[in-house]
Formats: C-alpha cells, structure tokens, sequence
C-alpha cells in the first residue's frame, strides 16, 4: 500500500527531540484498517517513508487519532528539510 500526502514539519519536545509529519485523518483511517496485520507492538507500523530523491525505514507513531512519520536526521540532511517546511511524502506498508 502507498499513500503520499504533505504537511508541515514539526518538533515533538518529549524525551529525545523528534521531527514529525502528521499522517492526514483520511490516510490514519486507510492506515488503521490494516494496522493489526502490520503492528509489531504498542501499535508502531513499519514503513518505508520517501521524500524527494530519500528513502528510508522508519515506523509510525501512533497518536492523537493518527500517525506521526518520524524524519531521521539522515533523511532531513539529505532534502535540507527543516522545521516548518512543508514536504511531500510517500508511505510504503508492507501488508
């Protein structure tokens, strides 16, 4: 399944700062409905996340009704992403 969408980047201030897009309310919906095949706990999906020419494996984080796509330093030094900016993405889940 792919899904790609754009949002901003933001900043989540927990315990080790992260940055995150949201996953819009109609894709976490498309997203739930497969996410007890593809769960490997506390409700994490694995993903391959694609922006511009960047691909990487991450997994998303489940919250507030939908998902949060965690970007890797490695994937915002590579696109020259920074907070704010609004990127386009592309989803990958194995199901």
């Amino acid at each position: 399944m792919e899904l790609e969408f754009t949002d901003a980047v933001f900043e989540w201030r927990g315990p080790a700062p992260y940055h995150f897009v949201r996953v819009p309310e109609d894709d976490a919906l498309v997203i739930q409905d497969v996410a007890a095949a593809v769960t490997y706990g506390w409700g994490m999906i694995p993903v391959a996340v694609t922006v511009g020419g960047t691909t990487m494996t991450t997994a998303l984080w489940p919250k507030d009704g939908t998902y949060y796509v965690p970007l890797k330093d490695r994937l915002r030094n590579a696109e020259g992403i920074c907070l704010g900016d609004v990127v386009t993405l592309t989803l990958r889940i194995e199901v």
